[in-house]
């Protein structure tokens, strides 16, 4: 006795049309299609020396901290291997010109202390710290009133659109309230 199985499962939706072409489909991309992967490709594109603008203009001085983490972000990966980028062959300004013009106040430094530190740090590997006039003016900040690896500009505005001219990337970081630890949401 033979079974007829095809009009069994043709009855029961197995076999239709859609699902044999979905089928082929499968079967034909598996055989000539890019190998299954079950892990994120590493790639190491090839990076020209940077020459990058971040514009700082925050709503509250303590975004400054998390701000900060873009120029790392920015630089660090190009000291390492491969790149081995020396830091004076990087052209990086941080332009600030909103209320993060306190933490560069030498009377806040107690209150803003990490950030200070990073800005020096980061200073001494060559990324240039300018703050708008306008902006000191607005706080009644004079020139000794900020620390010395401050360069004051006559507008941050102007500035910015002058550094792009010379051919500099704008960087805006977004800087948001952090709603979770990573831990919270690995």
């Amino acid at each position: 006795m033979r079974v007829r199985w095809k009009p069994v499962l043709r009855e029961k939706g197995i076999i239709t049309m859609p699902n044999l072409c979905k089928s082929w489909a499968l079967i034909i991309s598996l055989m000539f299609g890019p190998s299954l992967s079950y892990a994120a490709q590493v790639i190491t594109p090839e990076y020209e020396e940077p020459k990058v603008v971040f514009d700082f203009f925050f709503e509250d001085p303590q975004h400054i901290a998390s701000a900060l983490y873009w120029v790392r972000s920015t630089i660090s990966p190009l000291y390492d291997e491969p790149y081995n980028m020396a830091p004076e062959m990087m052209d990086v300004v941080v332009m600030i010109h909103g209320t993060e013009i306190v933490t560069l106040a030498k009377h806040n430094y107690e209150k803003y202390r990490e950030s200070v530190e990073r800005m020096k740090y980061y200073h001494a590997l060559g990324v240039e710290f300018r703050a708008c006039s306008l902006a000191a003016r607005d706080y009644n900040y004079q020139p000794d009133d900020l620390y010395d690896f401050v360069t004051l500009v006559p507008s941050a505005p102007t500035d910015l659109v002058q550094l792009q001219m010379q051919g500099y990337a704008l960087i805006v970081p977004l800087v948001r309230s952090k709603k979770f630890s990573i831990e919270e949401i690995r």
